[in-house]
């Protein structure tokens, strides 16, 4: 079965024919994965797609937040993406250098403020580069542009709308994390944090959703969601570690047709570091 919106996604294919398009604007949105050493800046300055710009995750974000690459302003967002070049009316595609990992978190902040436009590199730079597709250590110097977000709040949870969602039980919370650090049998990666899962949420590991850097078809993502004991009719908002693999669910929902999931924004690094919160295991 295929995919009831497949427009979040670009095939490597496509984004090789539509490269020297003036409004195809491609973003590196790497970060490090969790618990792994390495530095995506620099293996963007050493090799990415011809013409991409690095989006950092962690730049373009809150500031004055103490919990990491947390949500911005619509200002400084649209400071931020217009200093790479990028205009309301650019169609944006992001890659990862690790398939999809990172990729989607942006994809869902350009939606949550406001650009629909935009679709991740299904496969990401190794798929890419498994193609034989040219790379380039030249960092591109795009002019600046102008872009106006304004934020979509229905896509965005924070703390006190999903504490208050443990009472009314009117979203289904589904959390990204592996099934030992949502069980709380496995320790958390960030010290500090305690072990466990949002009371009544449930259990979809983002890597159950992925294959080879890509996302599984149609039938495949329903199972996944639907063993998990996912209402597919219902809502949802995702959540992870920190708000990146939270996005990779969204991601994988929003192609089977639910362009309406929100994302908890602190997701575990806020709830696991707050003895106020309650938690299961």
């Amino acid at each position: 079965m295929p995919y009831a919106k497949p427009e979040a996604l670009v095939t490597t294919e496509w984004l090789a024919a539509n490269l020297d398009n003036p409004k195809v604007r491609v973003i590196d949105a790497s970060l490090p994965r969790v618990g792994v050493k390495e530095d995506t800046r620099a293996n963007y300055r050493d090799a990415h797609i011809p013409g991409a710009s690095f989006f950092d995750i962690d730049k373009i974000a809150d500031p004055d937040a103490s919990l990491p690459h947390m949500m911005p302003t619509a200002d400084i967002f649209a400071e931020g993406v217009g200093a790479l070049g990028i205009a309301n009316d650019c169609k944006v595609v992001v890659y990862d250098q690790h398939g999809i990992y990172s990729a989607p978190r942006a994809w869902w902040m350009f939606r949550a403020f406001g650009h629909d436009d935009v679709a991740v590199l299904d496969g990401g730079l190794p798929k890419w580069r498994a193609e034989g597709r040219a790379v380039t250590a030249e960092i591109p110097s795009p002019s600046k542009a102008i872009f106006s977000a304004s934020l979509r709040p229905e896509l965005l949870r924070l703390v006190d709308q999903v504490k208050a969602n443990i009472a009314n039980g009117k979203e289904q919370v589904i959390d990204a994390r592996g099934a030992g650090r949502y069980n709380g049998t496995e320790p958390e990666t960030r010290a500090g944090l305690r072990s466990g899962h949002i009371p009544n949420s449930l259990n979809v590991p983002y890597a159950g959703i992925l294959k080879d850097g890509s996302l599984i078809d149609a039938d495949g993502l329903r199972s996944a969601f639907e063993s998990s004991g996912v209402d597919l009719s219902r809502p949802i908002t995702t959540s992870c570690g920190s708000g990146i693999t939270a996005c990779i669910l969204a991601l994988g929902l929003y192609v089977n047709g639910r362009d309406d999931v929100a994302i908890y924004d602190g997701s575990w690094t806020e709830w696991g570091g707050r003895e106020d919160l309650p938690l299961e295991k």
